[in-house]
């Protein structure tokens, strides 16, 4: 079975995705590409919630934005490392779908593990694309593989996009797959510790920051992107 991938999204924890670039995928799924999620960690180290409970919650994420493959990678939350270790098991994974395009955390971030995450991911789509770098997967040894290009979504911080995709329309599924979170974001009976995302306006700046992206390209919604090289585009008619 063919299981190359348009794209794959790389997240350090479960929710990053959603939150970060939710709108892209489901757009993207929408328009009949394939798209793939991969967690890094289960974030268990999270002040809200359990492992088990964000396992169910991340389930039913994917299930809302039309994910078919969602695999997590079991690295130590707030631990794991850009080293060979790391970077092998990320380069399986690669190999394994072979996507056109990688999206990933955010270069520069307010949580250790969002840099991390996004350095190990751009450094193992570079090293995927050697094949003196030997991998095995299932007992097969697997072939070499560079995706085309790695863009980084914004998270926390407020950093100026190299680009910005237009999500107008998809913007209320992005924000129901990031509800399906809800041992991590705003509960008034919860009696756990309450964190910056848990605020009761945490999710109206998702919503919000949406909101002003799109009104810096004339549409309603849209998600902002860094990319590792400089963005092209075969005709100055596909520019908004």
């Amino acid at each position: 079975m063919n299981k190359n991938l348009d794209i794959l999204a790389f997240g350090a924890h479960p929710d990053d995705i959603e939150l970060g670039c939710g709108g892209t995928i489901i757009k993207e799924i929408h328009s009949g590409k394939s798209v793939g999620i991969i967690d890094l960690t289960r974030g268990e180290l999270g002040t809200r919630g359990t492992p088990e409970i964000r396992d169910q919650e991340s389930a039913s994420a994917a299930e809302v934005m039309g994910v078919k493959i969602r695999e997590n990678l079991g690295f130590k939350d707030g631990f794991f490392q850009n080293d060979e270790e790391h970077q092998i098991e990320v380069i399986k994974i690669i190999r394994k779908y072979k996507p056109k395009i990688v999206l990933c955390n955010a270069k520069d971030d307010r949580h250790i593990d969002h840099p991390k995450g996004a350095d190990l991911v751009s450094d193992a789509c570079f090293l995927s694309g050697l094949e003196k770098i030997k991998t095995k997967l299932d007992g097969k040894t697997q072939q070499s593989w560079r995706p085309l290009n790695v863009y980084h979504y914004i998270q926390w911080k407020n950093s100026s996009p190299d680009f910005l995709v237009d999500i107008s329309g998809f913007e209320n599924i992005k924000m129901s797959a990031i509800k399906c979170y809800s041992s991590q974001f705003y509960d008034p009976k919860s009696k756990e510790t309450e964190t910056l995302i848990s605020k009761k306006n945490f999710l109206d700046t998702i919503f919000n920051r949406s909101l002003d992206l799109g009104r810096l390209i004339g549409v309603d919604h849209a998600e902002g992107f860094n990319s590792n090289k400089i963005v092209g585009t075969k005709s100055i008619n596909d520019l908004i």
